[in-house]
């Protein structure tokens, strides 16, 4: 399985970079995790054909996560022509949360029908569902209200497994959304600066060991935490970066 960091920043343009947007390939998979504001420019940029996008798996409903829901769908009636269904998952509360973001961007948006399938999915904490040729398991997380709720993600499929811990404080449900994972992502916002419903470094490196994950790339990370990168025993995230598990 592959991973491409389509955008991997903050809400805010820290260091220059795209919201955050994940893209999983592999012999029967092809997902994006997140469809932030900028994601269709990232996803022009680094020439990712959006038609062969089967699923997009949604962590929360901020706009850096899923405010290029409305860019990608327009795109996709008028100009990428899709024709293939496409499935959109992610917490309760999406399909009402679809037609705000759609009638917010573009009025008039979410009562136009779309030249091909399309699949609202409402996902339940700690259910497996089978989507785009993975196994997906969210993980409800903190990350505060309103807008909730939130989830992390663990996703296995190709053999693989790639778990991801969305926007959050630290909370114990991430043992069991990253334990022994072959790629954990995992937000580090600050280094140990202990902020509410942001995950900091220190706190996420006390409970390594329990986690124990194969691989770990820090993403969602501030000005002060991208400055304070390359000093760390960590990988970090970067546009475009991508990663064979």
């Amino acid at each position: 399985m592959q991973i491409r960091f389509v955008g991997c920043g903050d809400a805010f343009g820290s260091g220059g970079r795209f919201n955050t947007c994940f893209h999983l390939t592999g012999a029967a998979t092809n997902l994006l995790v997140d469809c932030g504001a900028s994601s269709l420019i990232a996803l022009k940029r680094q020439q990712i054909e959006r038609n062969d996008i089967r699923a997009i798996l949604i962590t929360h409903f901020h706009a850096d996560h899923f405010g290029g829901i409305p860019f990608f769908m327009l795109d996709a009636q008028f100009f990428s022509k899709r024709r293939d269904p496409l499935l959109i998952a992610g917490p309760e509360g999406l399909s009402d949360w679809y037609v705000r973001a759609m009638e917010t961007a573009f009025v008039g948006s979410s009562s136009v029908r779309p030249k091909f399938d399309l699949s609202l999915v409402e996902l339940a904490d700690g259910e497996t569902a089978a989507i785009a040729g993975a196994a997906v398991t969210p993980y409800r997380v903190n990350h505060g209200n309103p807008g909730g709720p939130f989830f992390g993600y663990r996703i296995v499929a190709e053999g693989r497994t790639f778990a991801y811990t969305g926007d959050t404080e630290w909370t114990d449900t991430l043992i069991p959304l990253g334990v022994d994972a072959d790629l954990l992502v995992a937000e580090a916002y600050f280094r140990d600066k202990q902020v509410p419903l942001h995950l900091d470094l220190a706190s996420l490196e006390h409970r390594l060991p329990e986690i124990r994950p194969k691989r770990l790339i820090l993403t969602h990370m501030s000005e002060s935490m991208l400055r304070d990168a390359p000093a760390l025993a960590y990988e970090a995230a970067e546009d475009g970066l991508v990663v064979d598990i």
